[in-house]
């Protein structure tokens, strides 16, 4: 009898030895198909009731509100700005409460704007919906920074967000720095970088030049928004839902891209992120714009499409240090369809998903966004301007 207890003690130990050995999830690499098998169900319907988010809860029930006017007088102690990144700036660091700035309609704010980590629960909306107020910005990738250095991507976007829980609502995102002619590698020119969590963007544009739309990290939801850029004017590592946005490429310029060698294609071909926690998915979304293709889809980058219209064929690319080539058409797709359409898609190699193999992609629980995503949209975007 005691031999036996001995025997399954030492079993248990080795066991839980084994398990504590494996390695946590990570970054790893893994192919096309495994990422799709590796997708969270709709936990609506598979797990029961969902919690939502406590922090995000809490906010919502303490608001302050800003009003930012270039033309007003400056009046902190009412809450009246001139600029949104004076508004910013008098947020407090690991404020708790949720900060709604009202941008004046139609005003155009010639600001580069940066809202950091520690100021999370921000708003930015204009104050009619139906005249959207302007960011706007012009530096790219090779634009010199103070340093003298080429401020590189991570640097040159309009507007980046790295706070988590942010929302915007009906605001132009715009980089106007003149677009690059045919044979000019200026860089990525980005009008938006999010590399926050749980971000909402309601009824916005984005709008800029090469790599427009920077989705880099976190949980993210587009709604009703238009993306317009001129190649590969949407990528990053984020883990997205697009609903009902308009995808569209300006790119006049450039009809052709040169291959990406073999070897590049090899090494850059498998998707490197931790089990489930990039993508990004397009369910009822419109691709169209100028030139005979769009090139957008990086190669590693799954993208998923559900009742699209894709009008132009779109083309995976491979992006190195800014210089973008093409991927070749064979063996490297990350591109998957369900009951999409178009003259654009029939030219497309996807992979169709039935209902099932879709399913995980085709609402906000993709996103887990039945816990932060509270109303559709969020209630506090009805409210008047101050």
């Amino acid at each position: 009898m005691a031999k036996s207890k001995q025997t399954l003690l030492l079993s248990l130990l080795l066991t839980v030895l084994e398990l504590v050995s494996l390695p946590a999830p990570s970054c790893q690499d893994v192919n096309f198909e495994v990422w799709l098998r590796n997708q969270p169900t709709d936990p609506g319907k598979d797990v029961g009731c969902v919690k939502t988010d406590v922090a995000l809860s809490s906010a919502e029930t303490n608001k302050v509100t800003n009003s930012i006017d270039p033309t007003t007088e400056l009046r902190p102690e009412d809450g009246s700005y001139k600029t949104i990144s004076e508004a910013i700036a008098n947020i407090p660091d690991g404020s708790t409460k949720r900060y709604v700035l009202y941008l004046k309609a139609g005003a155009v704010f010639r600001e580069k704007l940066f809202l950091s980590r520690s100021k999370p629960f921000v708003t930015i909306r204009s104050s009619d919906p139906n005249n959207p107020a302007v960011i706007v910005w012009n530096d790219t990738a090779t634009t010199p920074g103070k340093d003298g250095k080429p401020l590189g991507v991570d640097n040159s976007s309009t507007v980046t967000i790295e706070s988590d829980y942010f929302i915007a609502y009906s605001v132009v995102f715009k980089n106007d720095a003149p677009l690059p002619k045919l044979g000019e590698n200026k860089g990525e020119a980005p009008a938006l970088r999010v590399l926050g969590t749980k971000a909402i963007f309601y009824n916005c544009t984005i709008d800029g030049g090469q790599g427009a739309l920077y989705d880099q990290s976190g949980l993210h939801y587009f709604k009703s928004s238009v993306i317009k850029g001129t190649i590969d004017f949407i990528f990053g590592s984020a883990k997205s839902f697009y609903e009902d946005c308009s995808i569209v490429s300006v790119n006049k310029e450039i009809t052709t891209l040169p291959m990406a060698p073999l070897q590049q294609q090899q090494r850059d071909k498998t998707i490197k992120a931790a089990p489930g926690e990039s993508g990004f998915s397009f369910k009822t979304c419109t691709f169209k714009g100028d030139g005979q293709n769009i090139y957008l889809g990086r190669v590693g980058t799954p993208f998923v499409f559900s009742y699209s219209q894709i009008d132009k064929e779109l083309m995976a690319i491979i992006s190195d240090g800014g210089r973008v080539q093409l991927a070749e058409r064979i063996g490297s797709t990350y591109y998957a369809d369900f009951k999409s359409y178009g003259p654009g898609l029939a030219k497309m190699l996807t992979k169709d998903l039935t209902y099932a193999e879709a399913k995980p992609f085709l609402g906000v629980h993709y996103i887990s966004g039945q816990t932060w995503i509270l109303s559709i949209p969020p209630e506090h975007l009805d409210a008047p301007a101050p």
